[in-house]
C-alpha cells in the first residue's frame, strides 16, 4: 500500500500593499468604481522534514521605485514563522514578475523551480514592448540567468508532482510561464493561485486581471484552479486583502502579518 501523503503547514506572509481602484483590476474596467487595494504575499509550505518557499517578494528599493507601501522585509517575514532563508533549499517561483522573484539573492543554498517558457518570455522579443516588460525588473531576470549558469535553477516543462504533497500546474495567461502550486494539508489540497487570480473576484466572476499576456489562457487558468481544488474555498488568490480576513493568524502577535492556509477559512465569502 502506498504511504499517506505528507501534510504541510501552509502560510501566507503579507509584506506590502498599495491603494488601487476597482478599474485597475479588471480588463475593461468596472462599472462599480471604488477603492480596491492590493496586498503582496509570499508563501511557505512546511512539513516535518522539508520547507518550500513559494515566491520571494520584492525589495525595499523596488518598493520605493514602484511606489508600493513596504510593510516589512519578506525575508524577515519568513523568520516570524521560524524559517531562515540561509537554510532554505527549495524556492518555487510561480513566475518572474518583480513582486515574486525580487529577493532570490537572499537564499544562498536554494534551488529555484521555474517553468522554462517563463525565462524565454522574460528574455525574448516581447520585452521590447513596455506594456509587457513593465512587470519585470531587469536585474531579477539577469539574476535568474546567472543562477542557471550556477546550476541552481530546476527547469520544469509542464504540470507535475514536485514532491509528494506538492504539485506544479502551468497555465500561462498573466505571463507566458505562470504556474500555480497545489499543497497537501490537513484540510486537503489547497491551491495557491498566485497571479492566476489576483483577487477572489477575478476568478469568481471570470473577469481577467489587467496585466495579461494571453487573455484566453487567463480564463482557462480560472477553470484549472477550481479543477484542482476540492472546493472553491480551497483556492487562495495571490493579492487579495480578504485572505488576511478569511484565515487565522498562527498567533495573536502575527495578526495582520501571517495567516494559516492549512485550516478552513473563517468565511467563504
Amino acid at each position: 500500500m502506498p504511504s499517506a501523503l505528507p501534510e504541510f503547514e501552509l502560510y501566507a506572509i503579507r509584506y506590502a500593499t498599495r491603494p488601487a481602484q476597482r478599474r485597475d483590476h479588471f480588463i475593461g474596467g468596472d462599472p462599480h468604481e471604488g477603492p480596491m487595494p492590493m496586498d503582496y504575499f509570499l508563501w511557505a509550505a512546511v512539513s516535518a522534514d522539508k520547507t518550500y518557499v513559494i515566491d520571494c517578494g520584492f525589495t525595499a528599493e523596488v518598493a520605493a521605485k514602484r511606489q508600493r507601501t513596504f510593510l516589512r522585509d519578506p525575508i524577515d517575514g519568513l523568520k516570524l514563522i521560524g524559517i531562515d532563508a540561509d537554510d532554505v533549499t527549495d524556492v518555487i517561483l510561480t513566475h518572474l514578475h518583480y513582486d515574486h522573484v525580487g529577493n532570490f539573492h537572499r537564499f544562498p543554498k536554494a534551488r529555484f523551480h521555474l517553468q522554462e517558457p517563463e525565462i524565454h518570455y522574460a528574455t525574448g522579443h516581447y520585452m521590447a514592448y513596455p506594456r509587457l516588460s513593465h512587470s519585470f525588473e531587469v536585474e531579477d531576470v539577469c539574476g535568474i540567468v546567472r543562477l542557471n549558469f550556477a546550476q541552481r535553477v530546476a527547469w520544469h516543462f509542464g504540470s507535475k508532482e514536485l514532491t509528494p504533497g506538492i504539485s506544479l500546474h502551468v497555465v500561462g495567461g498573466h505571463s507566458a510561464g505562470l504556474q500555480f502550486v497545489r499543497v497537501h494539508t490537513k484540510r486537503g489540497w489547497v491551491v495557491l493561485a498566485s497571479d492566476v487570480s489576483h483577487f477572489y473576484e477575478n476568478m469568481e466572476s471570470r473577469r481577467p486581471y489587467t496585466t495579461s499576456f494571453h487573455v484566453g489562457e487567463m480564463l482557462d487558468g480560472f477553470e484549472a484552479l477550481f479543477a484542482e481544488a476540492p472546493t472553491p474555498a480551497h483556492v487562495v488568490p495571490g493579492h487579495d486583502p480578504l485572505v488576511m480576513k478569511r484565515y487565522p493568524a498562527p498567533s495573536q502577535d502575527l495578526e495582520g502579518i501571517v495567516v494559516r492556509l492549512d485550516v478552513m477559512p473563517k468565511e467563504a465569502g
